[in-house]
């Protein structure tokens, strides 16, 4: 039974920690350039900017929820189990959520490293 909480436990690690950073990755690239603000503006228009921005917050709250899962999952399972396959499945996640949701070009090299990822994630299942 408690294979079960711990898979459950790295689904929601890996849905929540790929929301998370799909909306961290939106809001830095609402902020900009945050060398050249650095610059221009000074480190509290870099912060001011960041925290102006809703998709940031709600990034946060996912990695909060992401973080809060991987706890949990490691009292149900395996730190050899749910560490590497919550962090492989989200590598995979990630490469998916770009694609779709930032639109970024995700190359044959990553699809393929993302394979074969997800590959050793079903060895370190059965």
């Amino acid at each position: 039974m408690k294979d079960i909480y711990a898979w459950a436990a790295i689904g929601l690690i890996v849905l929540t920690s790929t929301t998370g950073d799909v909306l961290l990755s939106y809001s830095m690239k609402q902020v900009g350039d945050v060398g050249e603000l650095w610059k221009r503006r000074g480190a509290l228009a870099v912060l001011g900017r960041v925290l102006r921005t809703p998709t940031f917050a709600l990034g946060l709250m996912a990695m909060a929820i992401a973080f809060y899962s991987l706890l949990f999952g490691l009292s149900w399972g395996n730190l050899s189990l749910v560490v590497p396959a919550s962090a492989s499945l989200t590598f995979v996640a990630n490469a998916v959520a770009a694609r779709i949701f930032l639109h970024e070009r995700v190359g044959r090299r990553r699809w393929l490293a993302a394979l074969l990822v997800a590959g050793g994630v079903v060895l370190m299942a059965v």
